[in-house]
């Protein structure tokens, strides 16, 4: 799922952040590590610590990202464990809409922060422009039309420009840039149906409803991308930048 949703716009974001030539970044809810590694090329001078509450994919992120330059840690964005103005750059691509208090994280990325440092904070943009995902989670949701669907809830959730900045200006920032960014992604069915199904939280969430239903949703995902298969689907997310 990774190249299909978060790399296109993880090596956007790394161009963005090398001209704000960071020297020491922090990162929330890093996952696998996609970004990390295309900020670390990017920015090859400067220092990364790369973080996330989950510690299998801290563990995972770890042994695929090679640079001395590049720490990994579990820390919840919510309650970070570094001290006041310890970076000038804290980076949190497709992360926020999972926070249950997004201020709070917020407030707390103001806090690590330098003066003058900046939090680029990426959410994605509406679900009916984003077709691939959109298209997955109502092929799932035809195998339980009685369940809310997990697209709406989850990663689609936070999708409203004003209401990004509104918790931006909440948590004490002031001075904030948001821009909407289109870009593309190839599409490959199987893969993106079984990265989506079964490599992405969907699984859980399919799991949660009916343990054996994975492969049927794998089925079913393909079947529905099959439209999309070897061209570039669109893709539109949100890209905020905040000043301390």
């Amino acid at each position: 799922m990774g190249p299909l949703l978060f790399e296109p716009y993880a090596q956007y974001v790394a161009e963005r952040v090398a001209l704000l030539r960071p020297e020491r970044i922090l990162e929330t809810a890093a996952g696998t590590g996609i970004v990390t590694r295309a900020v670390s090329e990017a920015v090859p001078e400067a220092t990364i610590v790369a973080t996330d509450i989950n510690p299998a994919v801290v563990e995972f992120a770890a042994q695929h990202v090679h640079s001395e330059r590049v720490t990994f840690q579990r820390a919840d964005a919510q309650d970070l464990p570094f001290d006041e103005a310890t970076f000038d750059l804290v980076l949190c691509l497709f992360g926020v809409m999972f926070f249950p208090d997004k201020i709070r994280a917020n407030a707390e990325a103001r806090r690590v922060l330098q003066p003058g440092g900046r939090y680029v904070l990426v959410t994605f943009n509406r679900l009916d422009l984003n077709p691939i995902p959109k298209e997955a989670g109502e092929a799932v949701a035809s195998l339980f039309p009685d369940d809310p669907r997990y697209m709406e809830r989850g990663p689609f959730s936070y999708t409203e420009r004003a209401l990004v900045e509104e918790d931006l200006r909440a948590a004490g920032f002031e001075a904030i840039e948001l821009e909407t960014v289109e870009l593309s992604s190839r599409v490959i069915a199987r893969d993106a149906a079984h990265g989506i199904v079964l490599g992405s939280p969907f699984r859980a969430e399919i799991e949660r409803l009916d343990e054996s239903a994975l492969e049927r949703a794998a089925t079913a995902v393909n079947a529905a991308l099959q439209a999309w298969d070897g061209t570039n689907a669109p893709m539109s997310a949100h890209i905020a930048t905040a000043t301390r």
